[in-house]
């Protein structure tokens, strides 16, 4: 089996330099990590991930925390975490974490405590002090991506900013009948995005001296979600809004195929605007406040490995707000 020794003798540098060369930690000029990698490659040399974590303490590895995998939002942020990692040479495992659970339990007191990490991001779970301070314990620096955790970094939208700002579109379009359709105030998301999004709601109608009794129906964060309520809601001509603020794209998604299959235009009889930028967006012509999940992986993943090169055992604890951007489209105008 060929030996970083071989390595450097082949490339007539020292074994340190063709270390350096192919971990690439350290200074090693263009020329020389060529003439090393070349060499390594010539000889069919692979370095050991074991021998290295002994020597500079690192896995390069990311342990990933998640409550779902299939979601729109979350296998955005997956893919980029992973493509961002692997980009920065390291590999992720991945935990799909359920609600309060023995299975949870296991994930923090087992799994996480007993694998060896550089660092942990937890991604849309509102993790308890408890399991903060678990974390902690393990001398390694932890991230969030969703919403605010005391004791931790995080990065996140301001999603009561953006349902308002989504809101405000309409309003200044000149609509006074407006409806938000959003998730269920009981079955909360982590970080009661729900309630949030209905804030911003509330908060720009009254703003603009409108009434908002009766103004929210609750559905699934899904396209049949927004399909079924725009069904119930669109269906009674006396009750039918003029326009609707969807509390994700895939609602206001629904919607749209709702108001088609009723036979209503949208935006001349119903204007919809959403929040997401999902992919479909654009193919509904959808207007919607962009919040870019692919930016805020590249966000955690860019505050993670930055304290693990200053070896930090912690990052800075405080929320970085994600940016977001109103995109407009064809689903909303002004009232008939």
């Amino acid at each position: 089996m060929s030996a970083i020794a071989d390595v450097a003798r082949l490339a007539g540098v020292a074994k340190a330099t063709a270390s350096r060369a192919l971990s690439g930690r350290g200074y090693v000029s263009d020329e020389t990590r060529s003439k090393v990698v070349a060499a390594a490659a010539l000889i069919g040399y692979v370095a050991s991930p074991n021998a290295a974590s002994l020597v500079t303490g690192r896995t390069q590895s990311v342990g990933v925390i998640i409550p779902f995998i299939s979601r729109w939002f979350f296998s955005e942020i997956l893919e980029s975490l992973e493509q961002s990692l692997l980009a920065k040479g390291y590999d992720m495992t991945l935990y799909n974490l359920p609600a309060h659970s023995v299975e949870r339990e296991r994930v923090f007191d087992f799994f996480l405590a007993r694998k060896r990490f550089d660092g942990v991001i937890s991604v849309g779970v509102e993790l308890s002090d408890t399991e903060v301070q678990l974390l902690h314990r393990l001398g390694r620096p932890l991230v969030g991506i969703g919403g605010e955790i005391p004791g931790v970094h995080t990065i996140a939208i301001d999603d009561i900013a953006a349902a308002r700002l989504a809101t405000e579109h309409l309003i200044s379009l000149g609509h006074t009948d407006i409806r938000h359709i959003g998730g269920d105030q009981v079955d909360q998301m982590d970080f009661a995005v729900h309630t949030k999004r209905l804030t911003g709601f509330n908060t720009a109608m009254r703003a603009a001296g409108l009434n908002t009794d009766g103004c929210f129906a609750p559905c699934a964060f899904t396209v049949p979600g927004g399909y079924e309520a725009g069904l119930a809601l669109f269906g009674d001509p006396h009750r039918r809004p003029t326009a609707v603020f969807a509390a994700s794209d895939e609602i206001a998604i629904g919607l749209i195929v709702a108001a088609r299959e009723l036979g209503i235009l949208v935006p001349s009889e119903l204007s919809v605007i959403g929040i997401d930028g999902h992919p479909y967006a654009e193919m509904f012509r959808l207007t919607t406040i962009e919040q870019h999940p692919r930016n805020q992986a590249r966000m955690a993943v860019e505050a993670l490995l930055g304290a693990l090169e200053q070896q930090s055992v912690t990052v800075s604890p405080g929320l970085t707000r994600a940016p977001t951007n109103l995109v407009m489209r064809s689903s909303t105008s002004a009232p008939r």
